[in-house]
């Protein structure tokens, strides 16, 4: 009988090819009874990773994550929930939106660490019981329960079987972040809401602990969302401290801090945080852009400030205001904008719903018929939804609202009150005669200011 021999790099060869190849990403699957939304979320901690998922309208979704490692948030109408996925896991979530805590499981190859969360999450409510009983503990006698809540945590993690022993270590930090966290709340504000303890002072004991934290671990700022929310906390006391100190709003304020912040990844993600409102909000706008431009090195963050930068500029006084086409004129046809040009024009943004609006009417009312007849038209944009039509037509009338009463096209997301990034009403803006903006926030009718401003335009 003839034996075949076989090369050395021809065995390697096959041995290779009955080898399967390692994966490079994990499924995440489940179901969801009851869910309304048609969409699930699911975000990684350190932001690297953010998707919308289709839900099937039985509750059904399944996706799949490349090149998947680490904790993600896995938000579904409001709940959340951490999953851990590493690459070749199939992790399946179950639960009922209605109870979501309640009924929330986990199963599949690599949930061991999912079942480890949703036992925490599950145990953490259970030994903190109702809020007003937690936070109204007496000092010592809540340290002591929240101290607690932690070791057990520990004790149980150390008892899980399949959990990967980096992670392990990082979320002993962060149960220990979780109950500085909650030495932070009752400190600032919870024990003296709920035991209605207004004269409350924390001990210097409790303090002591919070003020060993390091704000700079930037490993742990991407895992643990109780750090997070410690760093947060502790620029926050440092932004409002400076805004009091130099008299300067929270926003200008809140950048100057952030700037500062030495770790790159921390600060990046802090300064941009809420930049987009704040510098909107901001009346320096200008100084706040400098101060993100020189501090934030993300391109992506860079480009979405420099925009709304560039669009502020245009609302700047002597900028041709924004305008609107078409309105409908609650005294019969439309209105446009650009009609009311060879008076100033002081606009109104409001709405039936608004108590603060309806709040400025007998003020209104009174200015309307101080300037009848001057230079000056009175004009009321109301963003009612087009549900409230009649309402808005039945309120014209009965609370005699006068001057020119116009309704917008798309309530308010129409391009006028997107234009001038309207996002709280009552609003107020003056428009000068040659429909050039005189200011983008102008007084309110009840404010004396609105006088003064008038008088020095010669109205």
């Amino acid at each position: 009988m003839k034996k075949t021999t076989l090369s050395f790099g021809l065995v390697l060869t096959l041995m290779a090819c009955n080898k399967k190849a390692p994966l490079d990403y994990a499924i995440l699957t489940g179901q969801i009874n009851n869910l309304e939304a048609k969409e699930i979320n699911l975000e990684k901690t350190d932001q690297s990773y953010i998707k919308d998922i289709t839900v099937a309208p039985n509750g059904s979704f399944t996706d799949t994550i490349k090149q998947a490692s680490g904790v993600y948030q896995l938000t579904v109408e409001g709940n959340s929930i951490p999953v851990y996925l590493e690459n070749e896991n199939v992790v399946k979530v179950t639960a009922d939106a209605k109870e979501f805590s309640k009924s929330l499981e986990a199963s599949g190859e690599g949930s061991q660490t999912t079942k480890y969360f949703i036992f925490k999450r599950k145990k953490t409510q259970e030994l903190k019981g109702k809020k007003s009983s937690f936070y109204a503990l007496e000092e010592e006698a809540f340290k002591n329960k929240a101290k607690n809540i932690s070791t057990t945590l520990n004790t149980v993690l150390d008892t899980v079987k399949g959990v990967d022993p980096a992670f392990k270590t990082l979320e002993k930090r962060s149960l220990n972040y979780a109950y500085l966290l909650e030495l932070s709340r009752y400190s600032t504000g919870y024990h003296s809401y709920w035991a209605k303890n207004r004269d409350y002072e924390p001990s210097r004991d409790l303090l002591a602990e919070l003020e060993v934290v390091d704000v700079t671990n930037e490993e742990d700022y991407k895992f643990s969302p109780a750090y997070k929310h410690l760093v947060t906390a502790h620029y926050v006391k440092m932004i409002r401290a400076l805004s009091e100190k130099d008299s300067i709003d929270f926003a200008l304020a809140k950048v100057k801090v952030h700037s500062k912040i030495s770790n790159t990844f921390i600060k990046n993600d802090l300064i941009f945080s809420g930049a987009e409102y704040g510098m909107v909000k901001t009346e320096n706008f200008e100084d706040y852009y400098k101060i993100f431009m020189s501090a934030s090195t993300v391109k992506e963050h860079n480009d979405k400030i420099t925009l709304l930068y560039n669009k502020l500029l245009s609302l700047k006084p002597g900028q041709p205001s924004p305008k609107f086409m078409n309105y409908e004129n609650n005294s019969g046809g439309t209105l446009s904008l650009d009609d009311l040009k060879g008076k100033f024009t002081y606009i109104d943004v409001w709405a039936t719903w608004c108590s603060p609006c309806l709040a400025q009417v007998p003020h209104l009312k009174k200015l309307e018929k101080a300037y009848h007849g001057k230079q000056i038209n009175f004009l009321s944009i109301s963003i009612d939804a087009s549900k409230d039509y009649e309402k808005w037509k039945k309120m014209i009338v009965e609370k005699e609202l006068g001057g020119i009463q116009v309704i917008a096209d798309k309530a308010a997301e129409s391009q006028f009150t997107k234009d001038y990034f309207i996002s709280s009403i009552p609003r107020f803006i003056l428009i000068d005669p040659n429909g050039l903006i005189v200011t983008k926030d102008a007084p309110r009718p009840s404010s004396p200011e609105l006088i003064d401003l008038f008088n020095s335009l010669n109205i």
